[in-house]
């Protein structure tokens, strides 16, 4: 297998076959990201792609779902797509969807039609980082997009049968901000339909713009606790069907819910947390924290 870099998959699609379509990220300038500093984008020749094809055909000839890898790799256009989507099908016959990381920027780039066409020829199930649906936070983190700019991009999506999920960081407004970004994202997402919503928390790592910020007092790290009541807040007030993720390495507590079924449970779940927990050893636990790999 042609894999040039470290290689990220979220935890739902781990039964999937992986295979690098790209490598590096296109955009590399979020203020807490340094994941892809030193590995420019890179488009897997399609001979590499078709190499690694066969060799997931001789493991796994039943496969029914590819991830690709790459920070964005939908960030590629149609025509460049189009060849490797289809080649999928001429090794792995039984593959039924096709599924990639992608940010609300690469799905401006494609038309209605185009959507289509993808989803014909098997994408379903973007992971996308939106990280926030408050405007405030988003220019905060210089995400490059609005919430009218999610909002208008995933209804394309919805519109051409794409499913996606979304990822949200909580702590990333900063001290003290972190519950409006909670409830307007809350507001966002609920005019939405994201299958899947995966919560990570914001670490501050060396070599990211946030750090500098931090190091110059431009900007103040949310406390742990209120990082946890900022995940209540949007649990509480998210009112679509949805399976909600926030155990990765970045949260203190790991859970999850399928909401709004389980809502009250994992409300009271955090709550016994922030009431049992000191602020003390949850700041211990955020600072061993060296990357998250």
């Amino acid at each position: 297998m042609h894999f040039t870099e470290r290689t990220w998959r979220p935890h739902y699609e781990a039964s999937s076959c992986i295979i690098q379509l790209t490598s590096g990220c296109t955009y590399q300038k979020c203020h807490f990201c340094n994941l892809y500093a030193q590995e420019p984008f890179r488009l897997s020749p399609l001979s590499e792609f078709e190499a690694d094809l066969e060799e997931i055909k001789k493991y796994q000839p039943h496969a029914r779902r590819i991830f690709l890898t790459g920070a964005n790799p939908f960030a590629l256009g149609y025509e460049q797509l189009k060849p490797y989507l289809l080649t999928v099908r001429d090794y792995l016959i039984k593959c039924q969807t096709i599924a990639m990381f992608a940010s609300i920027r690469d799905i401006k780039n494609k038309e209605p039609w185009q959507l289509r066409k993808l989803r014909a020829m098997g994408v379903n199930g973007l992971s996308i980082g939106v990280e926030s649906g408050d405007d405030e936070t988003l220019l905060l983190a210089n995400k490059g997009y609005t919430a009218q700019d999610i909002l208008e991009q995933c209804r394309k999506l919805e519109e051409a049968e794409i499913e996606y999920y979304f990822v949200y960081m909580t702590g990333l407004a900063g001290n003290g901000s972190c519950f409006r970004s909670a409830e307007n994202s809350a507001r966002l997402f609920n005019q939405l339909n994201p299958r899947f919503i995966s919560v990570t928390s914001l670490t501050i790592f060396p070599k990211t713009k946030f750090f500098d910020m931090v190091q110059r007092g431009l900007f103040t790290p949310a406390e742990e606790k209120e990082r946890i009541q900022e995940l209540q807040i949007l649990i509480q007030n998210l009112q679509i069907r949805t399976h909600l993720f926030a155990n990765s390495k970045s949260n203190f507590y790991p859970t999850a819910a399928y909401l709004p079924k389980e809502r009250s449970f994992i409300i009271r779940e955090l709550q016994n947390i922030i009431n049992t927990v000191s602020e003390e050893e949850m700041q211990r636990y955020r600072s061993t924290m060296q990357s998250l790999e």
